[in-house]
């Protein structure tokens, strides 16, 4: 069922796993770093550490579901 009128209510469950930039893109946490890292390199898990933006196709899904971050 669709949400129509009443208070737009941030998801928390979005509001914890993304930042909002200054220039309004979103950042994310890359996959892959929660388990079986003892076979993967030091680089790679070096890699999966740092953030990633959201595509551009998955902005506007995301931005809706947190109306005022």
């Amino acid at each position: 069922m669709a949400r129509t009128g009443g208070k737009a209510k941030t998801r928390k469950s979005f509001a914890k796993r993304f930042k909002v930039t200054g220039s309004g893109r979103i950042l994310r946490r890359k996959q892959g770093k929660r388990h079986l890292n003892r076979r993967k390199n030091s680089k790679r898990l070096r890699n999966l550490g740092q953030s990633a933006l959201v595509a551009k196709c998955d902005e506007a899904r995301v931005k809706a579901e947190m109306p005022f971050d």
